[in-house]
């Protein structure tokens, strides 16, 4: 009898360690699926280029981030002027290339459907509209979240004033890094 009890309490011991691994799996599982945008968006801000783009700042709220202001990039509408732009439709993934002239933001020079057609510096983006004089691009960069109450200061400056530092990898994926004023650091994104 004590030979049948100690098999059965060895039977459970086991069925005890089968499902507290099965759930560390999961956890872990869990756990790597939460961690690979956050260590693509580190990736992206260690080894991208940074360079700085003009902004049109609106400023509205979210209730749990506080302020924000929404990045409307001025390379988001190109001309038709610029090489490339006229073979390119609404919803086709495009390469901007980017040229910088001295320590001002930077400037598209061609768009591209492939990334090695695009030159050193790219930015990927979609094309949104294609209107007879101009192309609407999405970046994915869209908001840039700052302390409550310091968004509606952003909003009331001067656009000429306000610059955003761009983290760029060799890919074309961009991220906000810094907030610029006049020049000089106002606010920094965190890493995370």
């Amino acid at each position: 009898m004590s030979t049948g009890t100690e098999a059965i309490g060895q039977g459970r011991k086991t069925d005890a360690k089968t499902a507290y691994f099965k759930w560390g799996i999961l956890a872990l599982i869990q756990l790597l699926l939460i961690s690979i945008p956050l260590v693509d968006r580190l990736r992206v801000q260690m080894t991208g280029t940074v360079v700085q783009m003009e902004i049109v700042p609106v400023d509205p709220r979210d209730l749990l981030r506080g302020d924000y202001v929404i990045i409307n990039l001025a390379i988001s509408r190109i001309s038709k002027d610029v090489s490339g732009s006229e073979t390119v439709k609404a919803g086709d993934p495009v390469f901007v290339s980017l040229i910088a002239e001295g320590k001002g933001p930077v400037r598209p020079i061609t768009v591209s459907r492939l990334r090695e057609d695009a030159g050193e510096l790219a930015i990927s983006g979609t094309v949104r509209t294609v209107a007879d004089e101009f192309i609407q691009i999405d970046y994915g960069i869209d908001a840039f979240f700052l302390p409550e109450g310091e968004g509606l200061a952003i909003e009331r400056m001067d656009k000429s004033r306000v610059l955003l530092e761009v983290a760029i990898d060799e890919d074309g994926q961009s991220l906000p890094v810094m907030l610029l004023v006049d020049g000089k650091a106002y606010k920094a994104d965190g890493t995370f």
